[in-house]
C-alpha cells in the first residue's frame, strides 16, 4: 500500500474537522440502535452477508485497529483480506446484542484507525450506519456538510470500496447540497443517497432520479 494518509487527504478541505464529525456519527448511531429487539439484532444489513449486530461490531473494529495490529492481522491472514475483516468483526462481537453495543459505545471518542485516510473513516461511519438503518426504517437527518465531505472523498477514490470506478461517464448532482461531479448521463437525488449509491447499495437507487440510474444501478449489483 503507498502512503496511507494520500496529500489529497490530509488537504484543510478533506480532513479538517474530521474526528469530531465522526464522534457525532458513532454517537448518533449508538442513540438509534439502543432500543432494538433481539429480532431487530439479526435482521440482514445493506451490507453482503452481514446482520445489523455484525455491522455494529465491524465498525468497532474499525475503530480499534491500530496500523500495527492491522498489519499484525493481514500477515496473520496470509494477505486475505476478507478473513481479517471476519476475525477483527468476531473479536468485538461480544457474548450479546448488548456487549456489542457497549464495545461500540467504548469506541465512539476513538481515533485509533487502520492505515487510512480519516475520511475514509467518516465515510465508513455513514455507510455502515446506513447499512444497518435502512433495513430497520430508520432515518437519520446527516448535517449537509457531512455528507458532502464524504461525496466529495469517494468520488476520487476506490479505496476500501469502489466508488470512483462505478460512478465513471455519470453526472452527479445532489438536490439537497452543492455536490456534484463527473459528465454524462445523470443521476440526481440527495447527497446521502448518491453516497450510498456510489458505495454499491443497490436499494438507494431508488431514491435517484436521471437517465443515469439504471446504469448506476446495474454496477452495484454487479460490481
Amino acid at each position: 500500500m503507498t502512503d496511507p494518509e494520500p496529500r489529497a487527504a490530509r488537504s484543510s478541505r478533506g480532513t479538517t474537522g474530521a474526528w469530531p464529525l465522526i464522534r457525532a456519527e458513532r454517537t448518533a448511531l449508538a442513540a438509534d440502535v439502543t432500543d432494538l429487539t433481539d429480532e431487530q439484532w439479526k435482521t440482514r444489513s445493506l451490507c453482503t452477508e452481514l446482520t445489523v449486530r455484525e455491522v455494529l461490531a465491524h465498525l468497532t473494529a474499525g475503530a480499534s485497529l491500530n496500523s500495527v495490529r492491522w498489519l499484525a492481522g493481514v500477515i496473520r491472514c496470509r494477505f486475505d483480506f476478507d478473513k481479517q475483516v471476519a476475525m477483527r468483526l468476531a473479536e468485538q462481537l461480544g457474548a450479546t446484542p448488548a456487549d456489542t453495543l457497549e464495545r461500540f459505545r467504548r469506541v465512539v471518542p476513538s481515533t485509533t484507525k487502520p492505515p487510512l485516510p480519516t475520511l475514509a473513516m467518516l465515510g465508513e461511519t455513514i455507510v455502515h450506519g446506513e447499512d444497518i438503518r435502512r433495513p430497520l426504517g430508520m432515518v437519520r437527518d446527516h448535517p449537509i456538510e457531512t455528507v458532502t465531505k464524504v461525496a466529495e472523498y469517494y468520488r476520487g477514490s476506490d479505496l476500501v470500496v469502489l466508488a470512483k470506478g462505478r460512478i465513471d461517464g455519470l453526472r452527479l448532482t445532489a438536490t439537497d447540497g452543492p455536490f456534484t461531479t463527473g459528465t454524462g448521463p445523470l443521476v440526481s437525488g440527495t447527497t446521502l443517497a448518491l453516497v450510498m449509491a456510489m458505495t454499491g447499495r443497490a436499494a438507494y437507487c431508488d431514491d435517484l432520479e436521471g437517465d443515469g440510474v439504471e446504469l448506476l444501478r446495474t454496477r452495484c449489483e454487479t460490481t
